[in-house]
C-alpha cells in the first residue's frame, strides 16, 4: 500500500526560515503549512491533521518547550522536530528526552533535515496504520461483536476486562450458539498477547490421533502418513492464546497430555523425544456440565480444576431478551451490507415474534433467521411473513421435547415435570416476572401458579421493567 508523502507544520517566528524550509520540503513532494508563533501553531494543530511538526525553540510568547508540551497533550503521537541554534543544543537534547522526535541545528544540512522529516512522517503513518488495524480487529473480534446492554451480558464483559491481563486459564460455559468463542477472542484482544496468534481448536470434530497430531505436531515417520515433520497448534500459539471449543469431547489420553502442558508448559512432538517449551494461554469452552463428566469418570478432575481457574457463564438468549432488538439491528446491518442492499429494518410485528420466541439455538439461530429474512426481503420493512413457520407458530415459543433427555431410565412424569417447569420459567421471563400476568396468560388461578412455582422450586426474581420497545420509524 502506497503512503501519501505527508504534511509538515513549520512553527518559526522568522519568515525567511519558514519559507526556506517550505521550499525544501515542497521540492521533496511534502506538503507544508506554517505558523509564526506557538499560539498560532497550536490552533492549527487543533483544527488540522499533520504528520510532523518542525518547531523552533526560541519563539516569542510561549517557548518552544512549552509549545511541545501542549502539542503532546493535543496529539501524543504527532512527532515534533526541534529547530535550534548551535548554542542551544543542550536544551534541544532535553526536549528530545521529553518527547520530541529529533532536532536540527541552524544552519541546517538540507539532506539531513529531509531525512529526519521523512522518518518522522513514516513513524506517524505506521502508528496510524497500527491503530486502524487494532480498531479493525476490535470491531471484528472485540466487544463490538458482543452486542447487548442487559445486566447479564454486561457482567460477562466486566469479567472479560478483569481477567484479560492475567495469564490464568479461563473456562467459558454456555449453551451452543451463545457466543463463547467471541468471548474468548475478546479476552485475547484485551490481553498483552493481542498482537500474537489466537488459535481456535474444535476439539469435537477430530479423531483422537488427528487431534493430538494437530495440537502437538509430529516428527517424520511418527505414523504411516507422516512423510515430514510438522509443527502443532501449541507452537503456533506460543506467546498467544489457544482456544479449545467443546473441551468436554476430548479423550482421556489427550486430557493427560493437555494437563502436562498446563502444568509444565512443555510437550513433545508425536514420535519425538525432545521437550518443547511453550507459553500459550489456554481458554476452554463447553456446552456441557464438566463437573458432571468428572463425576461420571469421563473427564479428569485435576484437568477440570486446572481449566476452571476463572469461570465465565455466557447466558442463553432467552435470559437476555432485552438484547434481541439490538442484536437484530446489528445482524440486519451486517447482512444488508454483505448483500449490497439498502438498510432494512424489522417491522414491529416481526420484532415481537422474535422477542417471544424461545431461541433454543441462541444468538447463532437468531443470526441465521435475520440473514434469511434480509436475503428474501424485497421491502425495506421486514414483516413476519419472512420468518420461519417454526418461529411464528405460537407453540414454538416453548422448548421442544427434543431438548429433554429421553433415556431408558427417564419416566414420562419426569419429562412432563421438567417441561412444565421450563414453560413456567419461560412465561415468567416473558412477563418480566409478574406472576399475576403469567397466571392470566396461562388462564389459571394465581394460587395454582404459585403452587406449581413452589413445587418446582423456581426462584422468583424481582419484578423488572420491560425493555423499551424499538421505534418502528427509520
Amino acid at each position: 500500500m502506497s503512503r501519501r508523502k505527508g504534511v509538515v507544520l513549520i512553527i518559526d517566528d522568522e519568515e525567511e526560515i519558514r519559507e526556506s524550509i517550505e521550499l525544501l520540503l515542497n521540492s521533496e513532494g511534502l506538503s507544508t503549512d506554517t505558523a509564526a508563533n506557538g499560539e498560532q501553531g497550536l490552533k492549527k494543530i487543533e483544527e488540522n491533521s499533520y504528520d510532523a511538526v518542525l518547531l523552533d525553540l526560541m519563539l516569542p510568547g510561549k517557548s518552544g518547550m512549552e509549545v511541545q508540551k501542549q502539542i503532546k497533550r493535543i496529539d501524543p503521537t504527532l512527532p515534533v522536530i526541534i529547530i535550534t541554534a548551535i548554542g542551544a543544543v543542550e536544551t534541544a537534547v532535553t526536549a528530545t528526552k521529553e518527547g520530541s522526535f529529533d532536532y536540527i541545528t541552524k544552519p541546517w544540512n538540507n539532506e539531513k533535515l529531509v531525512v529526519i522529516a521523512t522518518n518522522a512522517i513514516k513513524q506517524r503513518q505506521l502508528l496510524s496504520e497500527n491503530m486502524q488495524l487494532r480498531r479493525a480487529l476490535k470491531e471484528r473480534f472485540g466487544y463490538d461483536n458482543i452486542v447487548g446492554k442487559s445486566e447479564k451480558i454486561l457482567r460477562v464483559l466486566d469479567l472479560v476486562s478483569q481477567v484479560a491481563a492475567s495469564r490464568s486459564t479461563v473456562l467459558i460455559q454456555g449453551e451452543s450458539g451463545t457466543g463463547k468463542e467471541l468471548v474468548a477472542k475478546a479476552i485475547h484482544l484485551k490481553s498483552p498477547r493481542a498482537d500474537k496468534a489466537f488459535v481456535p481448536v474444535n476439539s469435537g470434530s477430530m479423531p483422537v490421533d488427528l487431534l493430538e497430531s494437530t495440537l502437538f505436531g509430529h516428527v517424520r515417520g511418527a505414523f504411516t502418513s507422516a512423510i515430514a515433520s510438522k509443527r502443532g497448534l501449541f507452537e503456533v500459539a506460543d506467546q498467544g492464546t489457544i482456544f479449545f471449543d467443546e473441551i468436554g469431547t476430548i479423550g482421556m489420553e489427550t486430557q493427560a497430555k493437555l494437563l502436562r502442558v498446563i502444568q509444565e508448559k512443555e510437550f513433545m512432538h508425536l514420535g519425538g523425544v525432545d521437550t518443547i517449551k511453550v507459553d500459550a494461554r489456554i481458554i476452554a469452552a463447553t456446552n456441557v456440565d464438566l463437573k458432571k463428566l468428572v463425576d461420571e469418570g469421563r473427564f479428569r478432575e485435576d484437568l477440570y480444576y486446572r481449566l476452571n481457574v476463572i469461570n465465565i457463564q455466557v447466558p442463553p438468549l432467552r435470559e437476555r431478551r432485552e438484547d434481541i432488538p439490538a442484536l437484530v439491528e446489528f445482524f440486519t446491518k451486517k447482512y444488508c451490507e454483505e448483500n449490497l442492499k439498502p438498510l432494512y429494518r424489522f417491522g414491529s410485528e416481526a420484532l415481537k415474534v422474535l422477542m417471544d420466541y424461545y431461541w433454543p439455538g441462541n444468538v447463532r439461530e437468531l443470526e441465521n433467521v435475520v440473514e434469511r429474512a434480509v436475503v428474501l426481503s424485497q421491502d425495506e420493512v421486514i414483516g413476519r411473513d419472512l420468518l420461519p413457520e417454526a418461529i411464528v407458530s405460537p407453540a414454538s415459543r416453548f422448548a421442544s421435547l427434543s431438548s429433554f433427555p429421553l433415556g431408558k431410565d427417564t419416566s414420562l412424569f419426569e419429562v412432563l415435570d421438567a417441561f412444565e417447569r421450563r414453560v413456567i420459567i419461560e412465561m415468567l421471563e416473558q412477563t418480566a416476572w409478574s406472576q399475576t400476568e403469567a397466571a392470566d396468560n396461562f388462564k389459571i388461578p394465581l394460587s395454582t401458579l404459585n403452587q406449581k412455582i413452589k413445587r418446582h422450586g423456581i426462584e422468583i426474581k424481582k419484578k423488572r421493567e420491560r425493555p423499551a420497545s424499538v421505534p418502528t420509524t427509520k
